[in-house]
C-alpha cells in the first residue's frame, strides 16, 4: 500500500465497501455545527470581535467532551465513535498485541495526540477481539491507521512510521477535516469546566490586546504560528487581531460612501467587508467580495480571494456562514 495520505477528490474523505453488519460507518450524513474554537482571540480589551462565540481558545467551549482523547473502542461501542467523528477527526489504531510494530507506533500516536490537545482523537482496536472492525477498513496488515471524518473513512497509512512521517499525515488529515467542516475541540471530561492555562504565546497575545497594542498581539501570534503551523486558535487569533488593526480608526459611514463613488475600487471593497463583519453582518460582507471576485481578474482577484480566507479565519471555519461562502467561492474562481 501506498505511504502517502489519500482522499477523494476536492478534500471529500474517500469511501469504502459496505461494513459488516452492526458497524454503521454512514451514521453520520451531516456535520454538526461546531460551537468551540478561537471564539473573541482578537477582541479589543473586554469587546468580542462580532461575529464570533463567546469563551477562550483551548478550553474546548461547546466542543464533544470524551473520556480521554486516546481510548479503545469495541463492536459494540463503535457507532459512537463514528457519532463523535462529526465534531473532531478520530484516528483509528487498527493493533493487536502480538504485533511488535504495533508496539512501536502506539506510544508515537499517543504523544501527538497528546500534543494536538483535543484538535483530533485516538480510538485503539484490537483486531483479534474486534475483527469486523478490521474487516469494515479493509486491513490487510497491521498497524493499519485511518481516520474517520464526519462519518467517513480518510485511509492514512500502514506499518510503524517515524514521528515526523506521522506528524505530516495528522496534518493532512487536519486539512481534509477543515474543509469539510469538521474542526472541533475535544474536552476531556472533567475537565470541561476547567479554565486551562494558554500557551505562552497566546497568553502574550492576550496580554498585549489588554493593553490595547494590537501590533505586538499580531506578533505574538505570528510568532506562535511559527513554532507550530496547525495552531488553529493562533491562526484564528491573528486574523482577528489583523481585522482590528485594519478597522482601526475607520467608519462605516465613509467608507460605504468610498466604495459607492467607485465600485470597482477593491481596497474600498474590502474595508466595506473588514467593517461588516466587525459589525456581525458577515453575510453581506461575503457577497460583497464575491460579487467583486466574479468581476475582477489578476491580482484584484487574488487579493480578494486572500481576504475572504483571512475573513473565513475571523468568523470561524466551522461557522455555517462560513462552510456556504466556502463553497461560493469555489465556484467563483473555477
Amino acid at each position: 500500500m501506498s505511504q502517502q495520505p489519500y482522499g477523494a477528490p476536492d478534500g471529500q474523505p474517500a469511501a469504502t465497501n459496505q461494513p459488516p453488519p452492526g458497524l454503521d460507518l454512514s451514521a453520520v450524513r451531516t456535520p454538526r455545527p461546531a460551537t468551540g474554537g478561537p471564539a473573541g482571540t482578537a477582541a479589543a480589551p473586554g469587546q468580542p470581535v462580532a461575529g464570533t462565540a463567546p469563551g477562550q481558545p483551548g478550553q474546548g467551549a461547546g466542543g464533544p467532551v470524551v473520556p480521554s482523547l486516546v481510548f479503545d473502542t469495541t463492536e459494540a461501542t463503535f457507532n459512537s465513535v463514528v457519532e463523535l467523528s462529526a465534531s473532531v477527526p478520530v484516528v483509528v489504531d487498527l493493533w493487536a498485541d502480538w504485533c511488535q510494530p504495533c508496539k512501536q507506533l502506539s506510544p508515537i500516536l499517543d504523544k501527538l495526540v497528546d500534543e494536538y490537545a483535543g484538535r483530533i482523537v485516538l480510538a485503539k482496536v484490537d483486531v483479534d477481539a474486534n475483527p469486523q472492525i478490521q474487516q469494515l477498513f479493509q486491513a490487510q496488515s497491521i498497524p493499519t491507521v485511518v481516520a474517520i471524518v464526519k462519518g467517513q473513512p480518510v485511509p492514512l497509512f500502514q506499518g510503524a512510521l517515524p514521528e515526523p512521517q506521522v506528524r505530516q499525515y495528522f496534518e493532512e488529515l487536519l486539512k481534509v477535516a477543515e474543509t469539510n467542516g469538521v474542526s472541533g475541540t475535544a474536552v476531556v471530561e472533567g475537565q470541561a469546566a476547567e479554565e486551562q492555562p494558554l500557551p505562552p504565546k497566546h497568553q502574550e497575545a492576550y496580554d498585549a490586546l489588554e493593553r490595547g497594542d494590537l501590533d505586538a498581539a499580531a506578533s505574538a501570534f505570528s510568532s506562535a504560528l511559527a513554532e507550530a503551523p496547525a495552531d488553529a486558535d493562533a491562526k484564528a487569533g491573528l486574523a482577528q487581531v489583523g481585522l482590528l488593526q485594519r478597522t482601526r480608526g475607520l467608519t462605516l459611514e465613509q467608507v460605504r460612501q468610498e466604495a459607492a463613488q467607485d465600485p470597482t475600487n477593491v481596497d474600498a471593497a474590502l474595508r466595506v467587508a473588514d467593517l461588516d463583519v466587525a459589525g456581525g453582518h458577515v453575510e453581506d460582507a461575503f457577497i460583497r467580495i464575491l460579487d467583486l471576485i466574479r468581476r475582477s481578474a489578476g491580482d484584484d482577484r487574488e487579493q480578494l480571494r486572500l481576504r475572504m480566507l483571512d475573513l473565513f479565519e475571523v468568523v470561524g471555519t466551522a461557522d455555517p456562514r462560513v462552510n456556504k461562502a466556502r463553497s461560493a467561492l469555489t465556484r467563483a474562481l473555477f
